[in-house]
């Protein structure tokens, strides 16, 4: 799973479960389409 943060560091959005770390990183892919300026920290 992943959590979508705002600038101050709070969480406003949880995934779903993914199974596989691709299936999570095309989750990502996702968000970054709709939300291209949002950073994404990799805690694996």
């Amino acid at each position: 799973m992943f959590n979508l943060k705002s600038a101050n560091g709070e969480t406003i959005a949880t995934s779903e479960g993914y199974s596989t770390k691709q299936g999570c990183k095309n989750g990502i892919n996702s968000v970054k389409e709709n939300a291209p300026n949002a950073e994404v920290e990799d805690l694996s």
